[in-house]
């Protein structure tokens, strides 16, 4: 975790680009990240030049020898005047680092093609490289806290793109990845992985629990193609590969993707899929996949995303991803067709209702975990409901930590189901039989089955609710008396 002295230099570094004229978050992160690369080829060539003197084995080199290419080393610029290094870097590195292709190149280098250098002026740029230097040097001391100073930058991006896209926090993340339990041997993907941060999620949650198995195979596997993410935003698959190689994924599988039209045809490939998909986009019908729409023939993005999720699901594979509620219970003929494929044809496992204030700045919206494994063979014979209260935040836009929180609770009875089965329907958790499911025509809100318990309140008689009231006004009269005699004297 980082400290509040760490986040008080990032938030410095920050506030100096604003008053700058970077007033943009994504842009402030993005010219950030652009550094943050920069600086981490030196540190890799570094390691490079270490292991050959050591070795005595040649090691390809990412920059030049001769001396302009070797100018362009963070090491050897970060130094030097400010109006130097503006130079350098703007003409030198940032073309230098666009232009990086070959059979080695990383997913981020891919997406440099249409970067755009955007620092105004040499003193920003020199405060910036000052800012990042002391924390790399004093304060950034492994992978983990590399992540963590990302995932605080990307924290803050409070708004949401025009197609509903938001970010997921942290800590429901998490709680989607324990769930779902991955593994070193599987193939994760979020189709609209924007950060990536259920990416990284699932990355530090398969180095915390199985490091000790990993073997050279599986390290591999971790660092190239367990891990893949597609958007159709180049600035988010630049941030995404950025985050990804902050985490030790190297060579992620980040790709320009528009999930749900016919240029996309992946299927079966993919163990888990973790992902937030858009809510509220609608796309054109005739770039929908025909394959989607024979689940669902909608324009809803939110719908289309569940079904592409079964497609690219190999047999046997899991899914937690968020919904807006409306998935759960629409009346369309798109909801209905979508929740029936879900219960009928696959098994449908969980699901988990969130609080309206859990996206909260981005959003209001009520929305849910599904949590379900493609099977084409069915599989549903009771479905486990979840109504999460709190989630270690308060529900406001402050968003602040408390001490309720819900998240143990529901990780320990997901992976407990027998604990649940005589659970009634007034707990907050409870099993609903696929025959109740079915009857409902396939509604799947939790509002359908919880039972709510009311408490029977007593009144007294009016006569003696009324003779309280006169005695208050008795009480009120005798002491404006009481002022007025003072007043008087």
């Amino acid at each position: 975790m980082l400290t509040g002295e760490v986040r008080n230099k990032v938030d410095k570094i920050w506030s100096d680009m604003w008053a700058g004229g970077i007033t943009n978050p994504l842009t402030v992160i993005e010219q950030l990240t652009y550094l943050m690369f920069i600086r981490s080829l030196d540190e890799k060539e570094l390691e490079n030049e270490s292991f050959e003197a050591i070795s005595g084995t040649p090691v390809p080199k990412i920059f030049p020898l001769d001396e302009e290419g070797q100018s362009m080393r963070w090491s050897k610029f970060k130094d030097k005047d400010a109006r130097i290094i503006f130079e350098i870097i703007g003409t030198k590195v940032f073309p230098f680092i666009k232009s990086m292709n070959g059979e080695n190149t990383t997913a981020f280098s891919r997406y440099m093609q249409d970067a755009m250098f955007l620092v105004p002026t040499p003193q920003i740029l020199q405060k910036m490289i000052t800012g990042l230097d002391e924390l790399y040097e004093h304060d950034i001391k492994n992978l983990d806290m590399q992540g963590d100073l990302y995932e605080y930058m990307l924290g803050k991006l409070a708004t949401a793109g025009q197609n509903g896209q938001f970010r997921t926090p942290k800590h429901i993340r998490d709680m989607m990845v324990r769930l779902l339990a991955p593994t070193p041997n599987d193939k994760i993907c979020d189709p609209a992985c924007g950060t990536a941060g259920f990416l990284v999620s699932a990355a530090e949650y398969v180095r915390e629990t199985h490091e000790a198995e990993m073997t050279s195979e599986k390290w591999d596997h971790f660092a190239s193609d367990m891990f893949s993410g597609f958007d159709m935003d180049r600035t988010m698959l630049r941030l995404s590969a950025m985050n990804l190689m902050l985490h030790s994924i190297t060579q992620p599988q980040i790709d320009y993707v528009d999930s749900v039209s016919k240029q996309n045809h992946i299927a079966a490939a993919y163990d888990v899929i973790l992902a937030n998909p858009p809510f509220t986009g609608t796309i054109d019908t005739e770039s929908i996949h025909d394959n989607l729409k024979q689940i669902c023939n909608t324009k809803k993005t939110e719908l289309l995303f569940v079904a592409l999720f079964l497609r690219i699901l190999r047999k046997g594979g899991r899914c937690a991803c968020i919904v807006p509620d409306g998935v759960l219970f629409g009346s369309t003929k798109a909801h209905k067709s979508l929740r029936k494929e879900l219960v009928e044809n696959h098994h449908l496992q969980a699901i988990i209702s969130l609080p309206s204030g859990v996206f909260k700045p981005y959003a209001g919206v009520s929305t849910a975990i599904l949590i379900f494994t493609r099977t084409d063979a069915g599989g549903t014979d009771k479905v486990w409901f979840y109504d999460m209260k709190a989630d270690g935040y308060s529900l406001d836009d402050k968003r602040t930590a408390i001490a309720d929180n819900d998240i143990p609770d529901i990780i320990a009875r997901y992976h407990n189901p027998a604990g649940e089965v005589d659970r009634k329907p007034t707990e907050q958790s409870f099993l609903v039989d696929k025959s109740a499911i079915v009857a409902n025509e396939y509604d799947l809100s939790i509002n359908r089955y919880k039972e709510v318990v009311y408490e029977k309140v007593e009144y007294d008689d009016p006569d003696v609710i009324m003779g309280r009231l006169d005695q208050l006004n008795l009480e009120i009269a005798s002491k404006m008396d009481q002022l007025r005699g003072l007043l008087s004297e």
